[in-house]
């Protein structure tokens, strides 16, 4: 496999709205003082909040955002670089387990709706409902590195759109990586002709994060779907 550079800035992760706006616990009450007694019963069942506490079998505390800096240096997006990597689907997903989560993002906000808009899809299907709005917001980082590349190699399997085949081999090959020492992947988008995604395996890479553009997929009763600014 080949290693590629990496010096990219704003490189584009979607995320869902509600996931981007203050905490919605804060709507309930009237001072901080109450706020932080909710936020401490919050925290008893947030992965995020115990894996910054506790850190779990997959994740070391310390590689967390907020284990890197100091309160006087906090920065924005410490919390969704956090929750990247500690909450995730039982069963993983293409380039993780269900123990470790990773960063997701692409190189243009185009190939993140379509990689976003599959899993929703999908959900849609479930329920035999393909009517839905769901807003995202884009979540911008900027990453430097030397990071194994699988554009070129030809049918790997990691990248077989099946999840029922792609999946386990992509998190076979992620394994395999990160025992190597490399703390990311470059992959061509399996959603999207011509889009390029990235993977980020540790939270230590994922720099300088800050809000973008807001987004809007629509379905309206097909599993094709539409992207509209908001």
């Amino acid at each position: 496999m080949r290693i590629t550079p990496v010096n990219d800035r704003a490189l584009v992760r979607l995320v869902p709205e509600t996931h981007h706006k203050p905490p919605v616990l804060r709507g309930l009450v009237d001072s901080d003082d109450e706020m932080a007694i909710l936020a401490e019963l919050e925290g008893e069942t947030s992965a995020r909040l115990i894996a910054e506490r506790e850190g779990s079998g997959a994740i070391d505390r310390r590689e967390l955002a907020f284990a890197r800096r100091t309160d006087d240096l906090a920065l924005y997006g410490r919390s969704h670089v956090n929750a990247a990597f500690t909450y995730t689907r039982p069963t993983g997903n293409r380039f993780n387990t269900g123990d470790r989560g990773a960063w997701y993002c692409a190189w243009d906000t185009l190939t993140s709706a379509q990689e976003v808009g599959f899993h929703r899809t999908r959900e849609l299907e479930y329920i035999g409902r393909l009517e839905d709005e769901a807003r995202y917001v884009e979540l911008l980082a900027d990453f430097i590195g030397d990071f194994p590349d699988l554009h070129g190699a030809g049918s790997h399997p990691a990248l077989d759109p099946d999840p029922e085949v792609g999946y386990p081999a992509g998190q076979a090959l992620a394994t395999e990586l990160r025992r190597a020492g490399h703390a990311g992947l470059v992959y061509p988008s399996v959603r999207r002709a011509a889009g390029r995604c990235f993977v980020a395996f540790d939270p230590g890479i994922v720099q300088n994060v800050r809000p973008g553009a807001s987004w809007k997929l629509v379905w309206d009763g097909a599993p094709e779907f539409t992207v509209q600014g908001i």
